[in-house]
């Protein structure tokens, strides 16, 4: 593939030493034209840059804005097309003489039938509509592939484009920001950022990202990248090109494969009159204006430019993702919600009148305006949040996509309200010392911060973090606060009185209760109170030093640590407390047994057929939530009556399984043998990892992976056509990620989260077999057998 890839780029060197026309071909940064174009649909009226596709009926009028002295004429020509191998009839070409005041606006309307459009401008030498109409009706196919990638080429230069003025925006103003502003721009506008940028001086770092346009555009959106679609490589192979003097002395131009449909075009068309010139489309609000790769030429063979309109048919509404899984407080002032996959919302006028909707928890609904974010790569508030009534369970992103609406991602959002916090296991502190709090209920995003405050009015800063969206975990400064009333503080974003929380400081008795270790183990746990103050433990010939401290409602739980593990022969039954006031004392200690383990050694999967359906091949350690999971396990040391088996699902919901129930048989001395039906032992949370491990009383072996289970759809038939792709139909399609060619996973077919339809198009696989991959195993895709005939 790579000796393959580098051959395409070598032809494409040698084509471009060749030819004048595409020596210059990756630029497109000669400013052409100038257009102004406005689309009708119904009651209302967008610019052109603001619409993502045509449809059938919608009004367009369309200027070109050339100067005052302009001395070449042109005519501006609006071709209409139908696929590649339909020719458009005549009356799908409008064309206006910008010359002649007039004449020099088109009022048209979009045909039924039609698939793509294009604007040429064409010099004015008598003849010309006629020429570019016979042309262009000759051989369609060209023009709408070149209408097509042409577009998508606009596309990925807006994002570029926006890239660079950003940057040299930020480099103006606020020069210091820059090397941790470029990274999120680079992310939000899916552009390759060239970090060597940032080590440079900061006086020199937005020239150097700025410097060279041909910089990698990586894939946006659901559909592929421009560079992929051209030229078929896969970006990680493109930047190994890139690496190499042949591929471009260390960049990768986004349009070098626009490179190769351009020879085609100009080898088809050019002729002693007319040659055609590509043109890629930018701009915002109301005008657009062309930018071309070649200087065009106004004597024979005269250059006609060639721009893309945007393709036509119903709009793809747009994926974004959410940014991030912890959630945003919505009364924070710099408060952004970052998204992913949302280039073109950053990049293009596509989105307009972006609303988050806020839903609480008494049901009121709030929508609050936002406006996009490029800097910080997301959206905020127009002016600020406004009043909400309790807390906030979640926030959607909408807006419309040109003329249609869409409801975008749900967002983790939160909104905190006054007495929603409380301390657990209750309000209680230890005084003399760190003391650890929990506090649960709140939006924990919407904390700026605590402060303990004593009875003598002693304010001490809190230092805490966020635990959980509802719950913080605080370490409280007590060492030197006397017993008796203290107040908590909680501090809240966009209110301005904290939050008063009543606790009460105790004296907390030292006391040590018991140190236990198993045999084979390097950890001990040590039970009591105050264990704060201890510094390291030395049981059976081991030191153990003091780990982590946990407290809970009978008092503290210290882990400690030794530098290897314990055997099992000791016959010590008494540990030495050293604190840290290297006083030292004697606490009572219990070897344990070595904690049982087992290794699974067999499995076997029953899959119920649904009536009506196509079967899945299941690879191994894949079984379906309702199927029978059959399954043999060795464990170490032998079985013993009053072992268990535990299986812990995805959620961590645990169930055991004894030999008294019936649940296990033993095989011999030291092999078990159980059935399970995962849904109905975990229930509805069953789809994920399943892990199992023996308990032997109170002692538990770790945790092995037993297998993946697997919510699978009900393909009822896959269906493909002659003109290269496939439908996939069926029901629960929504537990698909991603479907396509086995062969190639980089080409797959991705289907959004939350798809509610009944099939799925994707393009016909080389063999006879179709990869699915599930949401619930991602990595290990399951395969499906086209049906004969189809």
């Amino acid at each position: 593939m790579v000796r393959v890839f580098f051959r395409f780029c070598t032809a494409l060197l040698t084509l471009a030493a060749s030819s004048p026309a595409l020596a210059q071909q990756g630029g497109f940064d000669l400013t052409g034209p100038q257009l102004t174009i406005t689309v009708g649909r119904g009651d209302a009226t967008l610019p052109l840059t603001a619409v993502p596709s045509l449809k059938p009926g919608d009004r367009l009028v369309a200027r070109a804005e050339l100067p005052a002295d302009q001395s070449a004429r042109y005519l501006m020509v609006v071709a209409f097309l139908r696929g590649a191998t339909n020719p458009p009839p005549k009356p799908w070409f409008f064309r206006a003489e910008t010359w002649k005041p007039k004449r020099s606006t088109l009022t048209l309307s979009v045909p039924e039938g039609a698939e793509q459009a294009i604007v040429l401008m064409v010099p004015d030498a008598g003849g010309g509509f006629d020429a570019v109409r016979d042309a262009v009706r000759g051989r369609p196919g060209i023009f709408v592939r070149a209408a097509q990638d042409l577009y998508q080429a606009s596309l990925d230069r807006a994002r570029l484009d926006t890239f660079v003025a950003m940057v040299g925006s930020i480099g103006e103003r606020a020069p210091e920001r820059l090397a941790s502003v470029a990274p999120v721009l680079a992310d939000a506008l899916r552009i390759k950022l060239n970090a060597e940028c940032l080590t440079r001086q900061r006086a020199l770092q937005a020239a150097c990202l700025m410097q060279d346009r041909s910089a990698t555009i990586l894939q946006a959106g659901r559909g592929t990248s421009f560079t992929e679609t051209l030229t078929g490589a896969p970006v990680n192979l493109a930047y190994g090109v890139a690496a190499t003097r042949e591929g471009g002395a260390g960049f990768y131009s986004p349009y070098i494969g626009l490179a190769r449909d351009l020879a085609r075009l100009f080898g088809a068309f050019q002729s002693a009159q007319y040659q055609y010139l590509p043109a890629l489309t930018t701009g915002s609000g109301d005008r657009m204006t062309l930018q071309l790769n070649a200087a065009p030429s106004f004597q024979n063979p005269r250059s006609v430019l060639v721009a893309p309109l945007p393709p036509i048919g119903p709009a793809m509404p747009p994926l974004f993702r959410a940014g991030a899984t912890a959630p945003v407080c919505l009364t924070r002032p710099d408060a952004v919600l970052t998204l992913d996959d949302a280039s073109l919302l950053f990049a293009t006028d596509y989105t307009q009148d972006l609303t988050l909707r806020i839903t609480t928890t008494n049901g009121q609904s709030v929508d609050v305006p936002m406006v996009r974010d490029v800097e910080r790569g997301g959206v905020r508030a127009t002016s600020g949040m406004p009043a909400i009534a309790g807390p906030v369970t979640g926030g959607v992103l909408q807006g419309r996509w040109g003329f249609d609406r869409f409801t975008g991602p749900r967002l983790a959002v939160q909104a905190d309200a006054a007495g929603t916090w409380h301390a657990e296991p209750d309000a209680s502190v230890v005084v003399g010392r760190e003391s650890p709090l929990t506090l649960r209920g709140g939006a924990s995003a919407c904390v700026a911060g605590l402060a303990i405050v004593a009875g003598d009015d002693t304010i001490l800063p809190v230092e805490w973090k966020a635990t959980a969206p509802d719950e913080l975990r605080a370490m409280l400064p007590l060492g030197k606060v006397r017993p008796g009333p203290l107040t908590l503080r909680i501090a809240r974003y966009g209110v301005a009185d904290p939050v008063a929380l009543a606790l009460t400081g105790r004296v907390e008795a030292s006391r040590l209760d018991r140190f236990t270790v198993h045999a084979g183990d390097r950890d001990g746990v040590l039970t009591g109170q105050r264990l704060d103050q201890v510094q390291s433990l030395d049981f059976a010939g081991r030191r153990f030093v003091a780990g982590v401290l946990t407290r809970g409602a009978k008092g503290d739980r210290l882990v400690l640590q030794a530098d290897g593990a314990i055997d099992g022969g000791q016959k010590a039954t008494t540990a030495k407390v050293r604190l840290r006031d290297e006083r030292t004392a004697g606490v009572d200690a219990t070897l344990a047994p070595q904690r049982p383990s087992l290794a699974v050694i067999g499995r076997d999967v029953t899959v119920r057929p649904v009536a009506g359906t196509l079967p899945l091949r299941l690879p191994d350690g894949i079984v379906p939530v309702d199927a029978t999971l059959r399954f043999s396990l060795r464990v170490d040391g032998g079985v013993t009556g009053d072992d268990t088996i535990e299986i812990a699902g995805a959620e961590g919901r645990t169930v055991s399984l004894d030999f008294a129930s019936g649940g296990v048989q033993r095989i011999g001395s030291d092999v078990v043998v159980a059935s399970i039906v995962p849904q109905a032992l975990l229930g509805p949370d069953a789809a994920g990892p399943l892990r199992v491990r023996v308990r032997r009383g109170e002692a538990a072996g770790d945790w092995r992976p037993l297998a993946q289970v697997v919510r699978l759809p009900a393909i009822t038939g896959v269906t493909c056509g002659a003109s290269g792709g496939c439908v996939l139909s069926g029901r629960d399609l929504f537990v698909i990620a991603a479907a396509g060619d086995p062969a190639d996973p980089q080409r797959m077919t991705m289907v959004p989260a939350g798809f509610v339809g009944s099939s799925i198009t994707l393009p016909a696989p080389s063999g006879r077999t179709v990869a699915l991959r599930l949401h619930d195993a991602l990595d290990t895709p399951v395969e499906l057998e086209r049906p004969a005939g189809s």
